[in-house]
């Protein structure tokens, strides 16, 4: 016999010998089973960047969540401290009645040396906390009076907002104008003031002796 067919003879019959399937049996089921771990391996790492991921997303939208609820931290203590606040301006800057208002007015005029002519004040519609007032004056002197003046009832206690100012004539070293302005009182006070809702009549604030030019 040809030496390399007995060969081939031989390697057949080792192959086809029930020990030599059992060795390629397991050894192709040792190949399947690290195939599968192989495959658990991969596909537990790509679940566990997923999770990864989704944890970073959601604890990046909990952080801006907390960061959107700081400006509500302490709200209740803010609007406790903004209500005191405005309690405190009506008392300390809100006039208390209309005569207070037409008082002062007329010592400012004093105290600045300018003469105040055709006062009118109305007053607005009733709101739920403050009633507007508004004054309108004929203003005549110097005008260094007249800023002395502008500027004392800016800054006075009660409180009073300059509306307009219109020029109405310069002669000499006088200068007369038209001030508009306005302040504030509780509805019960403007209520009880009488005043119109339009200006409709006149009130000549009247210049007092000279004791009330001290300090000029």
């Amino acid at each position: 016999m040809n030496p390399t067919t007995a060969l081939r003879t031989a390697w057949r019959e080792r192959l086809s010998s029930p020990i030599a399937l059992h060795s390629i049996g397991l050894s192709t089921l040792v190949l399947l089973i690290v195939g599968m771990i192989v495959w658990l391996c991969i596909d537990l790492t790509a679940l566990d960047t997923r999770a990864s991921a989704q944890l970073t997303s959601k604890a990046i939208e909990l952080r801006a969540l907390a960061g959107e609820t700081i400006p509500l931290r302490g709200l209740d203590k803010r609007v406790i401290e903004t209500q005191r606040q405005i309690e405190a301006f009506y008392a300390n800057r809100i006039p208390a009645d209309y005569s207070s208002i037409a008082f002062r007015i007329g010592e400012l005029g004093v105290k600045s040396g300018v003469r105040l002519s055709n006062v009118q004040y109305s007053q607005g519609p009733a709101g739920s906390d403050l009633t507007e007032i508004s004054m309108e004056a004929g203003i005549s002197g110097d005008y260094p009076q007249i800023i002395r003046f502008v500027n004392e009832l800016e800054r006075d206690q009660n409180f009073f907002v300059i509306r307009n100012m219109v020029l109405q004539g310069q002669e000499g070293g006088q200068v007369s104008l038209r001030l508009h302005a306005s302040t504030w009182l509780r509805p019960a006070a403007a209520a009880a003031s009488g005043l119109p809702a339009k200006p409709k009549a006149s009130e000549t604030v009247a210049r007092p002796a000279a004791s009330g030019q001290e300090g000029e």
